[in-house]
């Protein structure tokens, strides 16, 4: 995954404010990264921009090669459900899907005829296969993340994202959730861009990208 010179700047009446300023970093195939910063800096809007939900004003993302905006919205899409998962603060969950209906979901989207099946088998990978039937509403938080984890990691994506994915979980539900995901990600050699306020998560990837008024202040890459 390729970072290559992204702008991002929006303009209104009082002016122009540039939100990202030369961001430009490569990821290798598996491995780690948290982006870091203040609120403010410009993380939420990179990794947007990663996903290829919000487009760069200059410059580009490449995953697996391919440039995510040279295609159209519809190409990109198709793109992002084949090699991109996602791992939210706040869950995500379609509240009126159970949780094996959730993480069968991407794989119907994807015409996968496995659908059910795998799911079941990512659901009990997470340690939830006792819980197949239930909805969101009835799961704790840590429960809610681990089927957030399942549907992330069934599609066997190129590229996770995670955007303060503890946020929202207690510190000892939080810790039990990374290890997970960290696990997973071992796994399956997914490359891993996570954004935390976590300094003790940040310190578990491989890079540590601090950004600061929408630029790259320190690329920090560690032995793991």
């Amino acid at each position: 995954m390729a970072v290559e010179h992204v702008f991002k700047s929006v303009t209104d009446s009082t002016g122009t404010l540039d939100i990202l300023r030369d961001i430009h970093f490569s990821l290798a195939r598996g491995e780690t990264a948290a982006i870091v910063g203040a609120s403010g800096s410009g993380k939420s809007t990179l990794l947007s921009i990663i996903a290829g939900l919000d487009t760069p004003t200059r410059g580009t993302v490449r995953l697996d090669g391919d440039d995510l905006f040279a295609v159209d919205e519809d190409q990109r899409a198709a793109l992002r459900a084949r090699k991109i998962g996602f791992v939210f603060q706040n869950f995500q969950l379609m509240g009126n899907l159970t949780a094996l209906e959730n993480v069968m979901l991407p794989l119907e989207i994807a015409q996968r005829r496995d659908a059910r099946q795998a799911a079941r088998d990512m659901l009990e990978r997470v340690g939830l296969s006792e819980r197949l039937g239930h909805y969101p509403k009835v799961l704790s938080g840590g429960e809610q993340q681990r089927v957030a984890l399942a549907r992330a990691f069934v599609v066997q994506p190129a590229l996770l994202l995670a955007d303060e994915p503890t946020g929202s979980l207690d510190f000892a539900t939080g810790e039990k959730v990374m290890a997970l995901m960290f696990e997973l990600n071992r796994e399956r050699g997914a490359t891993l861009v996570l954004v935390t306020h976590d300094r003790a998560i940040a310190a578990r990837c491989q890079r540590r990208i601090m950004i600061e008024a929408g630029r790259v202040v320190e690329d920090d890459e560690r032995m793991l």
